[in-house]
């Protein structure tokens, strides 16, 4: 039975992706509910009018005299809190929440639940192959592809689900099985005061789980919450008990677990210490809902990684061009810049710059000054950047993507590596990161 009151009048509050499967999860219970969004045209509408036509919807500036007809408001992330017409139903009484608390409510099935500034999207989807290499029917997404309630059936065995900070602000009690803060850096600064309140809004995923994985090499994703519950950890040193971490034996570098070594770090398909660090968190995870280790590592060893971080794109002339577009942030960035920049023989050729969403770019220069060669900076921000890499190494500005892809090549030696790690979101250039990491792809598969 679903866990939803049929006599309180609900409003959806934007119409995106997450929007609609509010539409869909409400109609399907039959209860009472509205639309708004603050777009004139918002990307859902006319899917909406054609398939509920006797939804109310209202466009434009949000009314809060409507919104106060509500008992509860179901916000989407894209669409922030301190938005005035929101504080204002808030503090008539109105209750915000959104898609994930109500599939908190809903959920069968046991929930792994990860956020962090970087790599969620890596860690989930490998979790999600680990779950299904041992047999599980999961179900995947949240953050990431499908939308929170449209995977809810009953069929379901494990849900494994990225949340962003966003959608945690209106999530009071998730109640998952095991819960995960990866790491914490400056992102969408925009839209927060300040790195305390970001984090905040990110420990929420705490909130309610049996379980907790935290990063042993970053002291802000430690739970502020949940004192004596079972925990483990991961990082890129030994590990101790309860955790997972790396062991050398004989010059050769394993994954471990406690005392015991896993699997060899050079059979994994991804490259970096960042995407050993994801192996390592998705393997906490996986064994705190009672994944067996042989499927586990079954499916790190088929694991390549995801398109656009810190993805192969091809090599050349004895340099490797990777896609890490993703890198939406300083942050992301960094994982990428060390993580590459200590497994290849030469230097980087780093491509960054963009819209900087607010960051404060200072944690670049000394990573950059160490495993670069150069970079090529593009898009709005790239003069934030320049002042503060300063005379780091040397600086090519460019106007266009193509154009920043022939600089690469034309700086980068045999056993470097070209890596476009923007530091940065793309919307002052690009359409989203995608766009900008396919064309980088394309520009790079081109030269011959």
């Amino acid at each position: 039975m679903s866990l939803i009151a049929s006599d309180h009048f609900r409003i959806v509050v934007g119409l995106g992706k997450s929007g609609m499967s509010l539409v869909r999860f409400l109609a399907s219970r039959g209860v009472s509910f509205a639309v708004a969004d603050t777009r004139e045209n918002p990307p859902e509408l006319a899917t909406l009018r054609r398939d509920y036509p006797q939804v109310d919807v209202r466009c434009g500036e949000l009314d809060v005299e409507f919104l106060c007809r509500a008992d509860e408001l179901y916000v989407s992330p894209g669409l922030a809190l301190a938005t005035p017409a929101l504080q204002a139903a808030a503090a008539r009484g109105v209750k915000m929440s959104g898609d994930i608390e109500l599939f908190a409510r809903n959920a069968k099935a046991p929930i792994i639940a990860i956020t962090g500034s970087n790599a969620k999207s890596t860690v989930t989807t490998l979790v999600g192959e680990m779950a299904a290499a041992a047999g599980k029917r999961v179900a995947v997404g949240g953050n990431l592809g499908t939308p929170a309630l449209d995977l809810l059936n009953d069929d379901i065995e494990l849900y494994v689900m990225e949340l962003s900070s966003f959608q945690l602000e209106t999530t009071d009690h998730l109640g998952a099985e095991v819960a995960t803060v990866l790491n914490i850096s400056e992102d969408h600064m925009d839209r927060y005061s300040g790195l305390p309140a970001y984090h905040l809004a990110k420990h929420r995923i705490f909130r309610g789980a049996r379980q907790v994985v935290f990063n042993r090499q970053d002291a802000l994703t430690r739970p502020l919450m949940g004192e004596g519950l079972p925990c483990w950890t991961f990082g890129l040193g030994a590990p101790d008990f309860k955790g997972f971490g790396l062991r050398e034996e004989n010059g050769e570098k394993y994954l471990a677990f406690e005392f015991q070594n896993l699997m060899p770090v050079r059979e994994l398909k991804v490259r970096g210490a960042h995407n050993q660090a994801n192996a390592l968190a998705a393997l906490a995870l996986g064994h705190a809902v009672g994944l067996p280790f042989d499927a586990m590592l079954s499916a790190l060893r088929n694991f390549a990684g995801l398109e656009h971080r810190c993805q192969w794109v091809r090599d050349l002339d004895g340099v490797a061009w990777y896609n890490d577009s993703k890198a939406t942030n300083v942050g992301a960035a960094l994982a990428a810049i060390e993580g590459l920049g200590a497994d290849i023989d030469g230097k980087l050729v780093l491509i960054a710059g963009g819209d900087g969403k607010g960051a404060d770019f200072k944690d670049l220069r000394d990573p950059v000054a160490a495993n670069c060669r150069a970079v090529v900076l593009m898009g709005r921000d790239r003069e934030l950047i320049a002042a503060v890499l300063g005379d780091a190494v040397p600086l090519v500005r460019v106007a266009s993507l193509d154009e920043a892809v022939q600089q690469c090549r034309a700086l980068a030696q045999p056993g470097d590596a070209v890596l476009l790690s923007p530091a940065c979101a793309s919307f002052d250039m690009f359409k989203n990161y995608e766009e900008r990491g396919r064309l980088f792809a394309r520009a790079a598969e081109d030269l011959a």
